[in-house]
């Protein structure tokens, strides 16, 4: 048989083995048919409402912390209050031996009835003789002499008076009350120990009505709220009134609302940070001091975006394009500016709303070259549904052999 026969004989069965190849679904080999232009998933890009936030990591603490000391020195006598409990500001907590002290309130009573007695009689003395002077009977040195002892007695009676005040005091401070509303600590000292001034701590009480929650926001950060400010397009971010939402570690999403309240006045240059502060209330005591929490900050208002899957923009050089599949299924770049990231999508600006935009398959399509695309359907949010899986889609084409076998009879 010639060359030219056996080329005749077997090119049927050649066709017939192509064509039984090329019935091979996309899904199942990752490729178009053969020649043809390479498949990619495309989704529209979506308008929808956003608003821009920041998240951080943030420490709660008190508002109010304060180490109770004793502000005299003695002997502790009773611990009034139970360990870990709820106190109002003024409720008593520790007893000192006050006995000491009212002793001393009676002896500067007696120094005080003393002074007096003595000022009024260094006033009578300088009266009558003052009637004297008239007649010569007395010398000015002696005037003098009695006025300045008036003065002197009336000095030590308000010496006295003050001292009276200080020791009432020790009578009031031997009974050691909560500074604030708050929660107390252990007590580090039983009855029967002795205390001195300011040391040691007796207990600890924390504020438990509100709770601060601190976090630290890069410069980049800063600068753009501040920026926002300017613009008019969010309140200053010393606004006290900016929203910010809390979730606490074992917590889905931020079910907590509170508010901006300070903001520093300096950046740390150590770490290119500044330190923020939102408060939050904690009447029903689902805070405590020292917890690790999740922050959102509310950025500008709500405006209309164009939003695009994150992972649809690519970097060409020094700029950020994504793909687009144009007339003819060519593949178009579009540079991009992007802005914020919400949900996984990305508001971009340069792409119009349904344009189709390149999610999968990037490293397949080149501009200006045609690709086969695959539509893909979205979420409320503009998010792509992943296509169904490629058995799924490779389960019908199975009898794509029969072909192959028929030519080969």
């Amino acid at each position: 048989m010639s060359k030219k026969n056996l080329a005749l004989t077997l090119s049927p069965a050649l066709i017939a083995l192509l064509a039984a190849c090329g019935q091979k679904p996309d899904g199942a080999g990752g490729h178009g048919g053969p020649g043809g232009p390479p498949p990619v998933s495309v989704a529209p890009a979506t308008q929808r409402e956003v608003q821009e936030f920041d998240e951080f990591t943030a420490r709660l603490e008190a508002p109010d912390t304060v180490e109770v000391r004793s502000r005299v020195a003695g002997t502790v006598d009773a611990v009034r209050f139970k360990e870990g409990q709820l106190v109002k500001k003024g409720e008593p907590l520790f007893t000192i031996d006050a006995r000491a002290f009212k002793a001393d309130v009676a002896r500067v009573e007696a120094q005080i009835a003393a002074a007096r007695t003595q000022a009024e009689l260094a006033k009578a003395d300088l009266a009558r003789s003052e009637k004297l002077i008239s007649i010569n009977a007395v010398s000015q040195q002696e005037i003098d002499q009695l006025r300045s002892a008036l003065r002197s007695a009336e000095a030590n009676q308000k010496a006295a008076e003050a001292a009276l005040v200080q020791s009432k005091l020790n009578v009031e401070y031997a009974s050691v009350t909560a500074p604030v509303s708050g929660r107390t600590s252990r007590a580090n000292v039983t009855p029967g120990n002795l205390v001195g001034v300011g040391d040691p701590v007796l207990t600890t009480v924390v504020s438990s009505d509100k709770v601060y929650a601190y976090f630290d926001a890069s410069e980049a950060t800063y600068l753009k709220y501040m920026r926002a400010a300017r613009d008019g397009s969010r309140p200053s971010s010393r606004d006290v009134a900016n929203p910010v939402q809390m979730g606490l570690s074992n917590e889905q999403g931020y079910p907590h609302a509170g508010k901006m309240d300070f903001v520093d006045n300096r950046l740390n240059p150590a770490t290119a940070s500044i330190r923020g502060r939102a408060v939050f209330d904690n009447k029903q005591g689902l805070f405590t001091p020292g917890l690790f929490a999740r922050i959102k900050l509310i950025g500008s208002g709500s405006y209309n975006a164009v939003v695009v899957p994150d992972r649809a923009i690519s970097t060409d050089q020094t700029r950020k394009i994504v793909l687009i599949v144009g007339p003819n299924n060519i593949v178009q770049p579009r540079p991009v500016t992007p802005g914020a990231l919400i949900d996984g999508m990305r508001v971009v600006d340069g792409v119009k709303p349904g344009e189709m935009v390149i999610v999968d398959g990037l490293l397949r399509a080149f501009p200006g070259a045609p690709v086969t695309p695959q539509v893909l359907k979205v979420d409320d949010k503009g998010m792509p549904i992943p296509a169904a899986p490629a058995g799924a889609q490779g389960a019908a084409p199975a009898p794509a052999p029969a072909p192959a076998s028929a030519a080969s009879k």
